[in-house]
C-alpha cells in the first residue's frame, strides 16, 4: 500500500469513487473526508468553481495536515446564462437531489429547439497541504442538453447531458468513454502534473497528460 495519502475533499461517494477510477493508476492512497468525521463543513458560497475548490482544498488540508484535492464542478447551460452554475448541486432548493435538478431542469428549457441547448460541463481541481495552495486546474466538457432522462449510468445532470458526437448521454455512455472525455477527467489529467512535480518522483506516476 503506498504511504502517500491524497485526501478528496468530499462527502459526495459517487463523486469520490470517480475520481477514484479517474486517478487508480497513481501511487496514492485515496480517502476522502468520509475518513475524517470531525471535519469542518465548507461553505460553497464562491462564485466561480475555482473559487469553492480552493476553499475545499485549504480549508481540509489545514484541518488533516495532508495534501488534499478539493474539486468543484458543475453544469452550465448557455440558454441559461450559465445556469446552474455553480448552484448546479443544489438547483432545486433545500429538498434537492438528482431527479429534482434533472426536471427542474428540464421545465425551464421546455420550449427550446435542440440547437439552442448547448452547455458544457466544468470542473476546478485544487490541490493544497498544510502549507498552503499548491495549483489549481479545470477541464470542460461540451455537449448540449437532452429533451428527456437517459440512461442509468453516473449521477448528477449525466442523464440529460447528451454528447452529439455519440448522440447519447454521459448515463447512456457509461464510465469508460466517459471517464475519456469528462470535464473531471480533463481536470484531473492536468492535476497528474502537479502531482508529480509536487511529489519530485514522476517516474511513479502514469503522466499521460
Amino acid at each position: 500500500m503506498s504511504s502517500k495519502k491524497l485526501v478528496v475533499a468530499t462527502q459526495n461517494r459517487k463523486k469520490l469513487e470517480e475520481i477514484k477510477e479517474i486517478l487508480k493508476d497513481l501511487d496514492l492512497k485515496i480517502v476522502s473526508l468520509a475518513d475524517y468525521p470531525q471535519a469542518p463543513r465548507i461553505r460553497e458560497n464562491g462564485s466561480t468553481f475555482r473559487e469553492n475548490a480552493v476553499k475545499k482544498a485549504l480549508k481540509i488540508a489545514e484541518f488533516t495536515g495532508e495534501l488534499t484535492l478539493g474539486e468543484d464542478s458543475g453544469l452550465c447551460v448557455n440558454a441559461l446564462g450559465g445556469a446552474p452554475g455553480v448552484r448546479s448541486a443544489r438547483f432545486s432548493g433545500k429538498d434537492k437531489n438528482d431527479d429534482k435538478n434533472n426536471s427542474k431542469l428540464l421545465k425551464m428549457l421546455l420550449k427550446v429547439p435542440l440547437k439552442k441547448r448547448s452547455a458544457y460541463y466544468a470542473c476546478a481541481v485544487a490541490l493544497a497541504d498544510k502549507n498552503g495552495l499548491i495549483g489549481v486546474v479545470e477541464g470542460r466538457c461540451s455537449g448540449r442538453i437532452a429533451f428527456a432522462a437517459q440512461g442509468s449510468f453516473g449521477f448528477g445532470y449525466d442523464p440529460l447531458f447528451l454528447i452529439i458526437k455519440y448522440k447519447k448521454t454521459f448515463a447512456q455512455l457509461g464510465a469508460a468513454v466517459k471517464h475519456r472525455m469528462s470535464h473531471r477527467f480533463r481536470a484531473l489529467e492536468k492535476a497528474r502534473r502537479t502531482l508529480a512535480a509536487y511529489f519530485k518522483r514522476g517516474n511513479i506516476f502514469d503522466n499521460k497528460a
